[in-house]
């Protein structure tokens, strides 16, 4: 089975702190992650002056300030991800952002070549984003919070006209045809990713719903992984071992740092100890075939049992429920053969505790 992609989510919790998003990008290395994903977007372009803030965000950050501005604290300009992108390539890690609007993708896909590009919850009904990305050809992982199945194949339908290219204006006639087209469906299989999330911080344990990674999995035939709010490592690694393809988590350098997100976030130790029951999780997932391991083969013949002598036995002596028995070592006559062995006489002479044969 194919390697699970990890993502360590650095977000915002760099709080506009250059340095701090540096080293945030080595608590990722160190934690062997593939890749370190940060939020590119401007402000302006992102959140209107007077949206209100989500109640975690309040309990986080306080009421006193608009979610436009809390937003732009956090923003970083593209001169400071142009050397973020580089430090991450020499730190050797896979750097991703996630774009909130056209022009930070533009960006993201034009200026920084990144070839992956992951659409947040929040997006996932923001068609002209979606179209816009697709229609650059990147290869795309969506996360599906908030959403129903039909809202899913929706945004899916943008993203195949947006892959095909249609000479033909957007919409939603347009995007059903393309997604239900065969060029659309092999379009959609070989660029898109799909990740079951539940949109809130921390995300309460039983709102999860990890079952809904296999149905969407089987209803739109994608890769689908997991993007992981809930508190520890647990979830997580359930998730995995459901089969999740990619896991994306975040983490924070200090849980009780200021700012929006560090609480529902992994601590540096949580995170390595995360890819690290990740990778055995991984191993231990095998083939499904069940067969005996080449480790147990040896132990065979000692758990399992053979039909021996009860008692002494005399040759030609009948054997009966009480000289023989079922003990171990395996290896001799199979207990299966027990109710055939009743009633038949002894070949030869048995000591107590023999394997018959």
């Amino acid at each position: 089975m194919s390697s699970t992609y990890v993502i360590a989510e650095a977000g915002v919790n760099h709080n506009g702190d250059m340095l701090m998003a540096k080293r945030l990008v080595d608590i990722a290395v160190n934690s062997k992650a593939d890749a370190v994903k940060f939020q590119t977007f401007k402000t302006e372009l992102l959140v209107s002056k007077n949206a209100p803030k989500a109640e975690y965000q309040i309990q986080s950050t306080g009421g006193n300030e608009s979610q436009f501005e809390m937003v732009k604290k956090l923003e970083l300009s593209f001169d400071q991800f142009r050397e973020l992108k580089t430090y991450c390539d020499n730190s050797g890690i896979e750097f991703l952002s996630t774009p909130f609007d056209i022009e930070s993708a533009d960006f993201l896909i034009d200026e920084l070549n990144l070839t992956t590009i992951k659409i947040p919850s929040g997006e996932i009904t923001n068609a002209p984003l979606l179209y816009h990305i697709a229609c650059k050809q990147s290869d795309i992982i969506l996360s599906t919070g908030m959403a129903t199945l039909s809202e899913i194949e929706e945004a899916l339908g943008v993203i195949a006209f947006g892959l095909l290219q249609k000479n033909e204006l957007p919409s939603i006639s347009a995007f059903r045809s393309a997604y239900l087209s065969p060029a659309g469906q092999r379009k959609l299989r070989s660029k898109v990713k799909l990740l079951h999330c539940t949109t809130e911080y921390p995300a309460p344990v039983e709102d999860v719903n990890l079952l809904a990674i296999e149905t969407m999995n089987r209803a739109f035939g994608l890769a689908t992984g997991y993007s992981d709010h809930t508190e520890g490592i647990a979830v997580t690694i359930a998730a995995v071992a459901l089969g999740a393809s990619i896991i994306e988590k975040h983490f924070t350098h200090d849980k009780q740092a200021e700012g929006p997100d560090h609480k529902a976030s992994l601590s540096p130790e949580e995170l390595q100890l995360l890819v690290q029951s990740i990778r055995q999780v991984e191993t231990a997932r095998g083939t499904g075939i069940k067969i005996p391991a080449e480790s147990e083969m040896k132990n065979i013949s000692i758990a399992r049992k053979s039909i021996v002598a009860h008692t002494r036995i005399m040759q030609g002596e009948q054997l009966t429920a009480n000289n023989i028995a079922v003990k171990r070592p395996g290896g001799g006559i199979s207990p299966f053969e027990y109710w055939k062995m009743l009633e038949t006489a002894a070949a030869k002479d048995f000591e107590e505790g023999e394997l018959l044969n």
